[in-house]
């Protein structure tokens, strides 16, 4: 049986650990580590403003299932140097 959850991502400031949201999604996963593949994927193709830094993931009463940072990438990644 799949679970809804809700995932946000968002950016962490390192000097006061403030948190903005980029974005929010909703899914139906099977378990946690199906939840976990879906929002490292949604990470990397949401039309969000920037890159976030970590997610949340949520089940359906707004109880924490995980929140952890994602894996980040090289800013100029396949970009030409200027």
């Amino acid at each position: 049986m799949k679970m809804k959850i809700l995932i946000e991502f968002y950016c962490t400031r390192e000097t006061d650990d403030a948190h903005a949201v980029l974005g929010r999604e909703t899914a139906e996963a099977a378990d946690l580590d199906d939840a976990i593949e879906i929002a490292r994927v949604l990470a990397g193709t949401l039309n969000m403003p920037q890159r976030p830094d970590a997610m949340t993931i949520a089940d359906a009463n707004g109880a924490t299932l995980y929140s952890g940072a994602l894996a980040t990438q090289a800013v100029n990644e396949g970009r030409p140097a200027s």
